[in-house]
């Protein structure tokens, strides 16, 4: 399902026009952005929590050349899906 599928069947099942539903996932995802950068963990009953971790300095090696290089270290988002969600995907 793609974005425009994904807006299309929300309108439906909300029972509004995609314009508003399109307006109100982009809010939500800016939310859901500012959130994160503010490194707060994010938790949605049945769903899953959202939270940023961060990932350490490391060193990685090039199989072709043999060279080493420093990948600095940075912040990444991390997902876990709640049991509920696990259950009904099985």
């Amino acid at each position: 399902m793609n974005n425009k599928e994904f807006i299309a069947e929300l309108a439906r099942r909300t029972k509004s026009n995609a314009k508003e539903t399109q307006q109100r996932m982009n809010i939500l995802v800016k939310e859901i952005t500012e959130h994160l950068c503010n490194e707060d963990l994010i938790s949605i009953t049945n769903f899953g929590t959202f939270e940023t971790k961060k990932r350490l300095e490391r060193v990685l090696v090039s199989p072709t050349t043999g060279q080493r290089m420093l990948v600095p270290p940075k912040m990444v988002v991390g997902f876990k899906q709640s049991n509920v969600l696990k259950s009904k995907i099985q």
